[in-house]
């Protein structure tokens, strides 16, 4: 599972842009969680958040544990 941060809430005519992904909300910031398919799944959900004008805070493994 991966956990992508991005600064303020996302607005909500773009959440279905990010379809099939968990989001949640959180001081100010959009945490959006996926399992990545791979490295290039996860390249084009940062170039969707670069495309649409958004600040990305970090991307983060999460790891069960």
């Amino acid at each position: 599972m991966t956990e992508i941060i991005i600064e303020e809430d996302l607005d909500p005519k773009w959440e279905d842009c990010f379809d099939g992904m968990t989001i949640r909300y959180r001081d100010n910031q959009t945490i959006l969680q996926v399992t990545l398919k791979d490295k290039a799944h996860l390249h084009g959900i940062l170039n969707l958040i670069l495309d649409l004008n958004l600040k990305l805070i970090s991307v983060n493994s999460l790891e069960a544990g």
